[in-house]
């Protein structure tokens, strides 16, 4: 198969727009051809194509910055000598100085499929600049990891944020070259946009090697579009365990597995939690499999503790695709810790994404619903399932028009 960079650069008709346009890009560690080439180094290889600048979004065109609210400054690129501007440092939007640059800006950044991943956000705001500024945009596009299940609750209207572009689940299904149409058509936006699709994305393909496979193609090596993005078990579960950030209890980084655990701390039974899980929900187990765990995270939360876990296996022949659901799993984790110890200080009150007033948990789900659910002695299951399958099944239905592949 090829992405959508692979198309651009070997077939000369789909470049000829681009001719007598200065041409940005926005890319990251993982923006790479299949022969591993960063896009940078490609397109500025590219004989009539004329580069002049670059963007790098969260963590930074060189995926050096480790964690949240850690910002990238802008730079001069010492070989090609053309800017590089940080989509996350002193704006989070690229600024009329920053569109002066250029006049097709090409997004190149692999997604995990998760609306938290601010790489989502960071499209629209390209969008909507792009709109402002007569810009065009192209999304060169790139397999959504996690497939095309949905899951989740619907941010709620007056939640967005960095980590909160829109209505949208958790675990949205789309790639970010259908994402836009989406945004295009949910924000009513007048934008030039194009997408270059790929060939031969087969997103409910199964392995058959033993690797990859339901969204990631088995042809092409895993690399880390974040820092704390290390294998495509991560990119399953992270629609999960990303809600960890908005707790106290570790997520795994300082580690070697960072966000494949449903938590880590020092002060927690993980065969207690696990049993309780089995206990209240068994079915929201399925489709992984779950191991006791024990770390010690060289930075972070309870850096040089030593921590029980619950590690998950989305992976091999323990995985499957239908039955995974990693919201509801991590929504379990949470609701077993309330239940063993009602008083556990669970939701960690921080500065979140630059969000000031809200608990970092809310930020992340879009509104309260989840850690309200959690919080309730009362709740059931299927109070926390309703809620969601109805968001899902609008979401779905918003979406159909929109599927590419």
């Amino acid at each position: 198969m090829k992405f959508g960079i692979d198309r651009l650069l070997a077939e000369p008709d789909l470049r000829k727009p681009l001719a007598g346009k200065r041409v940005a890009l926005v890319a990251h560690p993982a923006s790479v051809t299949a022969d591993l080439t960063h896009s940078l180094d490609a397109l500025a290889a590219c004989e009539g194509l004329d580069l002049s600048a670059a963007f790098g979004p969260q963590h930074g065109l060189k995926g050096d910055k480790q964690d949240n609210m850690v910002e990238t400054v802008n730079e001069i690129d010492p070989q090609y000598g053309i800017p590089i501007f940080s989509l996350y440092g002193e704006v989070r939007r690229p600024t009329s100085a920053m569109m002066d640059t250029a006049d097709v800006f090409l997004f190149d950044l692999q997604d995990l499929g998760c609306r938290i991943y601010t790489f989502v956000t960071t499209l629209l705001y390209m969008l909507e600049a792009a709109a402002e500024q007569g810009k065009a945009v192209w999304v060169l596009d790139r397999p959504n990891p996690a497939g095309r299940p949905v899951e989740g609750t619907l941010l709620l209207p007056g939640q967005e944020s960095f980590v909160g572009a829109g209505p949208m689940p958790m675990r949205h299904g789309l790639t970010l070259g259908e994402m836009g149409h989406w945004f295009i058509d949910h924000f009513n936006l007048d934008v030039d946009y194009r997408v270059i699709e790929m060939h031969y994305w087969l997103p409910e393909a199964g392995p058959k090697n033993g690797q990859g496979g339901f969204g990631w193609p088995e042809d092409r090596i895993w690399i880390n579009p974040s820092p704390n993005a290390a294998n495509l078990n991560m990119a399953r579960a992270y629609a999960g365990t990303v809600m960890l950030e908005g707790t106290t209890l570790s997520e795994g980084r300082g580690t070697t597995r960072p966000l494949e655990v449903l938590f880590g701390a020092p002060d927690i039974d993980a065969k207690a939690v696990l049993a309780e899980m089995k206990r209240y929900a068994p079915d929201w187990l399925a489709g992984c499999a779950i191991r006791e765990c024990w770390f010690e995270p060289t930075f972070h939360k309870h850096a040089g503790k030593l921590c029980n876990a619950l590690m998950i296996h989305a992976e091999g022949d323990f995985y499957d695709h239908g039955a995974f659901r990693p919201w509801r799993l991590q929504a379990l984790a949470f609701k077993a810790i309330r239940t063993l110890w009602p008083d556990y200080d669970l939701w960690r009150d921080f500065p979140y994404e630059y969000e000031f007033d809200r608990l970092a948990i809310d930020v992340i789900n879009g509104g309260p619903a989840l850690r309200q659910w959690v919080d309730d002695a009362a709740s059931e299951p299927e109070d926390l399932d309703l809620l969601a399958a109805g968001d899902e099944a609008a979401w779905r239905e918003d979406i159909a028009d929109l599927l590419l592949y």
